[in-house]
């Protein structure tokens, strides 16, 4: 394989970036050099886009519904907002994660609430009717396991996009929308061994309680991560074949 595929990181923590970039790299089954690494914190989105069959977008401590936004995390969102459009458009293949299926659902004129936050570890999310139709989320079981830490969701799916996937704390966890953007509120990338070393950066920026860190991470640990890691492997797949 070529290098046709793109990591966008959006976490200012640079620990965080690169362990997140691994867990891309692992997930979508491709080596160091077919997943190029492009850090959107302190650098504007390249122009070239249509280098790339595909593009994962990670995910980030900024939220959509944040009040008092840097320059730096606007020009960010209008980035990516850049980049969904191009997606939309069928110009590139992506697949926005966490923090980018808010950027996703405004640029729609969808609504961004606080109303739907959702704890550190993992959660049940079933497949929608659509979900198991859908050319990426079809090979998944249609109730499965992911992991999430979030403190915003979307209220209700936006214009112009299909629910692929749902659950009760979160009603919109994935959906799809255009020719070639598909987004998930849930991590479809970390291992559970992952997403504890994470949870060591973000422990005190409120997504859990900092004191109950060995007992998260060990209720993390029980999580079993092979159907996400399938949704990324058929991202992929659909990548290199564009």
């Amino acid at each position: 394989m070529t290098a046709r595929l793109l990591y966008v990181c959006a976490r200012p923590q640079r620990t965080a970036a690169v362990a997140e970039w691994a867990s891309f790299r692992d997930g979508l089954g491709v080596g160091d050099a077919d997943l190029v690494h492009h850090d959107l914190v302190r650098d504007p989105l390249p122009d070239d886009l249509d280098r790339y069959g595909g593009v994962v977008v990670g995910g980030s401590p900024f939220n959509v519904t944040d009040p008092d936004k840097t320059d730096d995390q606007r020009r960010l969102e209008r980035d990516l907002e850049r980049l969904a459009g191009a997606a939309i458009d069928g110009r590139t293949n992506a697949m926005f994660t966490c923090y980018g299926i808010g950027v996703v659902t405004r640029l729609l004129g969808g609504e961004v609430t606080l109303l739907h936050p959702e704890g550190t570890g993992p959660t049940d999310i079933s497949l929608t009717v659509a979900g198991r139709d859908d050319e990426l989320f079809g090979i998944l079981n249609p109730r499965f396991e992911a992991l999430t830490a979030h403190k915003e969701g979307t209220a209700s799916v936006p214009p112009g996009a299909t629910l692929l996937a749902e659950n009760d704390a979160c009603p919109v966890q994935a959906y799809r929308v255009g020719a070639g953007l598909w987004a998930t509120q849930f991590h479809p990338e970390p291992t559970a061994d992952a997403f504890v070393a994470r949870m060591v950066v973000y422990r005190d920026a409120g997504y859990f309680d900092a004191d109950a860190f060995d007992e998260v991470s060990a209720h993390v640990r029980t999580v079993s991560v092979e159907q996400p890691t399938l949704l990324l492997r058929s991202f992929a797949a659909r990548a290199v074949a564009a």
